[in-house]
Formats: C-alpha cells, sequence, structure tokens
C-alpha cells in the first residue's frame, strides 16, 4: 500500500453534513414518517427551555439541536414528508447500553413515559447521546415497531466525516468484506508489546455468518442503526489466551481469557490499583468479562477521538465484553449479578487508542482458508482485494458521496 489508512483518511475530502440525505439515505422510504429525538442529561431540570444549550459540557446535546432538531425544522421534514421533531431527554445511564430509565420530559420540563409516549408514537427516533442507547433501543424497537439510529458521542470531525459519507457506498463495502470473512472457524490476533512480548488472543466463530453494521435502516421492519456505520463483526463462541487492554487512566494490563471470557489482568504499566480494580469487578462479577463481540472496521476514515466513529476504521478491530442480545447473541441484563453491570463496553485496538502495543498480525481460518486480514494496522491485499470485486447480486451505486 502506497499510503496508511490515515494518510488516505487525511488526503480524502468529504461533503458536509447533510441531515436530509442522511435520513433519505439510511431511512428511505421516510414519507408520512413521525420523527422524534432523544438526549441524555445528568440532571433533567437542564431540558426545561433548554437550558443545557448554555452548559459547555453538554456539547454532544447541543448538537442535537442545532445540527438535527433545528434542521428537522427548517426544511428537512417537509422535504421528506416526515413530521413531529421534537426533542425528550431521560437521564443519562453512566454505562454503555445500560437499560433506558423509563422517565423523559420534554423540552419544556413536562414528564413522560419513554414507553408510553415516545416508542409508541414516533416512527423515527435519533438517539444524540453521551452514552450509547443501541441495545436497549434494539429491544424496544422490536416490541413497538419503530426504527431507529444511535449516534452518541457525536463531535465536530464525526459530523464532517462519517456523517457526511453515502452510506449506500458503506453498506456495500461493508457486505463486500463481511462475504470476504462470513463463515470463519477462528481468528488469531498477535499483539506486539514494547517490551517484545507477544500475546495472541484466539476467538472462536464456528462457521457463523458474519454481520454488518452497514448504516442502512430501511423498510417496514423495525431495526437500530449504529451510526457512523461500517463494520463486519461476529458474537464469538469461545476465546482462549491473552490480550493487553489500554485503561481510561493509561494503565496497561494483560488479559488472560478462558472459556469465552476475562478472567484476570496482570499489570503492564501504570497504576495497579487500576488493575485490582478491574479483577474485584471479574470476581463479583463474572459475565462481566464474558467476550460477546469481534469487530472489524471498513470504512476509511479520520480519527475522531470518539469510538463511535474510530472503531469502524479500516484495519482497527476490537473486542467487547458484557452483553449482545443486540448483536444476536444471548447475553441480556438478567444474567449480570447487578443490573447497571450490564453494559456493552468495546475494547478498540487502534494505533491512535493502543500506541504502547502493535497488532502483528490478525489471522482468519475457513475451513482449508488460510487468510491474513490485518498487519500492524493496515488491511491486507486480501481485504483490500474483496473492496475492489462486486459480490453476487450487488446493486450498483450511482456516486460516492466523497471521493477518496
Amino acid at each position: 500500500m502506497p499510503h496508511t489508512i490515515q494518510t488516505q483518511a487525511q488526503r480524502r475530502r468529504f461533503d458536509r453534513f447533510d441531515l436530509s440525505r442522511l435520513l433519505r439515505t439510511v431511512f428511505t422510504p421516510t414519507e408520512g414518517c413521525r420523527i422524534g429525538i432523544l438526549i441524555d442529561l445528568p440532571d433533567l431540570a437542564e431540558a426545561n427551555g433548554m437550558a443545557f444549550l448554555n452548559n459547555p459540557q453538554r456539547a454532544i446535546q447541543r448538537r442535537a439541536h442545532e445540527h438535527f432538531q433545528l434542521a428537522l425544522q427548517n426544511g428537512v421534514m417537509a422535504e421528506l414528508g416526515m413530521h413531529g421533531g421534537e426533542m425528550f431527554a431521560y437521564v443519562q445511564t453512566g454505562g454503555s447500553n445500560l437499560d433506558l430509565p423509563d422517565l423523559c420530559v420534554d423540552m419544556e420540563g413536562r414528564q413522560l413515559s419513554l414507553e408510553r409516549d415516545i416508542y409508541s408514537n414516533y416512527d423515527i427516533l435519533l438517539a444524540i447521546t453521551s452514552f450509547s442507547a443501541t441495545a436497549p433501543l434494539t429491544a424496544f424497537a422490536k416490541q413497538y415497531g419503530f426504527r431507529a439510529a444511535t449516534m452518541h458521542g457525536v463531535n465536530e470531525v464525526i459530523l464532517n466525516s462519517g456523517l457526511a459519507v453515502d452510506y449506500e457506498v458503506v453498506s456495500r463495502d461493508a457486505e463486500r468484506l463481511r462475504q470476504a470473512m462470513t463463515q470463519a472457524d477462528w481468528v488469531e490476533i498477535d499483539f506486539a508489546l514494547e517490551s517484545g512480548e507477544v500475546l495472541t488472543a484466539k476467538l472462536e466463530l464456528s462457521a457463523q455468518e458474519a454481520q454488518k453494521s452497514h448504516g442502512l435502516c430501511r423498510g417496514s421492519k423495525p431495526d437500530v442503526a449504529n451510526l457512523p456505520a461500517g463494520e463486519v463483526y461476529f458474537v464469538p463462541t469461545g476465546a482462549e489466551g491473552h490480550f493487553p487492554m489500554k485503561y481510561e487512566d493509561g494503565t496497561l494490563g494483560k488479559l488472560t481469557v478462558e472459556g469465552g471470557r476475562i478472567l484476570r489482568s496482570e499489570l503492564i504499566e501504570g497504576n495497579p490499583q487500576t488493575i485490582a480494580a478491574h479483577n474485584a469487578r471479574l470476581a463479583d462479577d463474572p459475565m462481566t468479562g464474558v467476550l460477546g463481540e469481534l469487530g472489524f472496521g471498513t470504512q476509511v476514515l479520520p480519527v475522531s477521538g470518539s469510538d463511535i466513529q474510530d472503531e469502524k476504521v479500516l484495519g482497527t478491530c476490537h473486542l467487547a465484553t458484557g452483553r449482545d442480545d443486540h448483536l444476536g447473541g444471548h447475553i441480556t441484563p438478567d444474567q449480570f449479578k447487578r443490573r447497571q453491570n450490564a453494559t456493552h463496553d468495546d475494547i478498540l485496538f487502534a494505533p491512535h487508542k493502543t500506541p504502547n502495543f502493535d497488532i502483528r498480525q490478525v489471522r482468519m481460518v475457513r475451513g482449508a482458508q488460510r487468510e491474513v486480514l490485518i498487519e500492524h494496522f493496515q488491511p491486507s491485499a486480501y481485504l483490500l482485494k474483496a473492496l475492489d470485486t462486486p459480490v453476487p447480486g450487488e446493486e450498483p451505486v450511482a456516486c460516492e458521496a466523497a471521493a477518496a
């Protein structure tokens, strides 16, 4: 490859964010749909009169108003034949994909019920929040019949890149890579530490059909798109070995995995108390260590500083612990010792996120086929060829919203 993926991303030119194009592409058809917006706030009093707009710590919620609600009211709903455009707030859950409270308020502070007043009365919901709501909204979508897009952690980089792309192209590329990896028996990842030690984790996949996060949420079937999209993923059936984890405070740990779950963490460098706290959590509630996802990015995008986009970058991969029912798995909140532990937490491996170790190689075995998928955070020749090869039944894409 002449350039790294991030060099390509830096040179790429994106169209301006266009909410009408995004909604039309993701949700077609939209005619007659009632659309609403969900935000999360630490204190619901901030919703009254949109007081949160004056709080610099509510940048995500402010973008929900400025780039989504105002755009809907100032022509996008009329253009797409939609109605509604109201915004509602619920109390922040404090964790990724935790169950949502039922209480919510409108922007005048009136108390409402998400189930009674929102889920059952809106066709499309946009959740623009600090903490991901994909898992709980997926469950409610199946119950109440709405469609939704979850866009937690939205920042200016995401607005102007990951949400400004042509999702027809994103969907096409995700399907090409999905077919290149589907029905894999297992994937093995080598992590090279600065000390020279190499850790290897093996994820058993049992020839399952790979799934994709591709951004299209069309028709009448209840569904939730996680945006930005662009990912191929599996729900592991087992896992063994070791992998490194960089904690939020910068501490680096060596995780031991047996029987599909993390058993313990050992300090590589940093704060021993961080490692001790993780081990205490694993001992107290072993379900928090279950590996519920293996994902691979499929897009050429700039680093945003928010995992929701950065895990979609081609050449990166991620594991996730915790609930996976929204991915077709069987780990549900009721299996945890405490429901507040029932998060779905991504562990992203990317150069900007984990500079103190390298992904030396990711290998896939599929029957007699053996392929390298990633080396040193770069997609292999096998994946690049798959991206350039149409799959059977593929519909042509008229044009791309952004040229590489």
